[in-house]
């Protein structure tokens, strides 16, 4: 299987604090792989190196075989890597369809009408603020638009923060569909039952290292380190019908 994205050896520092030290991940072409962690381990760090946001010192990160290490965020993008930050960073004076009118088109499959089909909650509410959406409409929108770029790679962190559970599974139901449309998928999920269930991988960061690395399904087996991991987020995710 090709690989869709190869990081090797990533030190990464904010200033004089070394917080990424040799992270290695990959994500291979159809597949979704987690990156999970305690608050703190340096998973959002690995997705801002990975797009270009925050350049690592040392190491290589490959992307659809181009070596993008020092690559800016906008040349990364244009290799069709959608990205959606923590924190749902969309425009709360913007209705849900100029956000969506937002991202430069590029062709695929995903279009407005499509992306309404998948999120209903979103066609609904097509004319209202993003200011006036819930937690859960907002990470459809910023899910939404990162689609509409029709990216073969998406990188989403922490999508189900601070959701309900019903909504988890929305959004966790759009994470698999995506894969279905064959988007490889670099998940990073405070919600580690729910993440290793529809994962094919899982990477498992401490302190700025990969402590494990390997199939999702046998970590989800260790019930110890999943229970360590979880803390609160330790909602079963139970498969939905396809939202598409």
């Amino acid at each position: 299987m090709t690989a869709a994205l190869t990081a090797e050896g990533l030190h990464t520092y904010y200033g004089k604090s070394h917080i990424l030290h040799g992270v290695g991940v990959e994500v291979r072409e159809g597949e979704i792989v987690t990156l999970l962690g305690r608050n703190g381990a340096g998973k959002t760090t690995t997705l801002r190196s990975l797009v270009g946001l925050t350049h690592a010192r040392e190491g290589a990160v490959r992307i659809f075989g181009h070596v993008t290490t020092d690559w800016a965020p906008y040349r990364i993008a244009e290799l069709g890597v959608g990205y959606v930050p923590e924190g749902r960073r969309i425009f709360a004076n913007l209705s849900v369809e100029e956000n969506l009118k937002v991202p430069l088109e590029r062709p695929g499959p995903w279009t407005i009408p499509r992306v309404y089909e998948l999120f209903p909650r979103l066609a609904e509410r097509k004319s209202n603020k993003g200011r006036q959406l819930s937690g859960g409409e907002q990470e459809m929108l910023s899910i939404a638009r990162a689609l509409l770029l029709n990216p073969k790679l998406l990188l989403l962190d922490e999508p189900s923060q601070g959701l309900a559970p019903l909504i988890v599974q929305d959004v966790f139901n759009v994470v698999v569909a995506a894969r279905k449309e064959g988007i490889s998928v670099l998940l990073v999920e405070q919600n580690v039952r729910a993440a290793v269930e529809i994962a094919d991988r899982a990477y498992v960061l401490d302190d700025g290292r990969v402590v494990y690395s390997g199939s999702a399904a046998a970590f989800a087996k260790d019930e110890e380190r999943v229970r360590a991991l979880a803390g609160a987020s330790a909602e079963h995710w139970e498969p939905q019908g396809s939202p598409v």
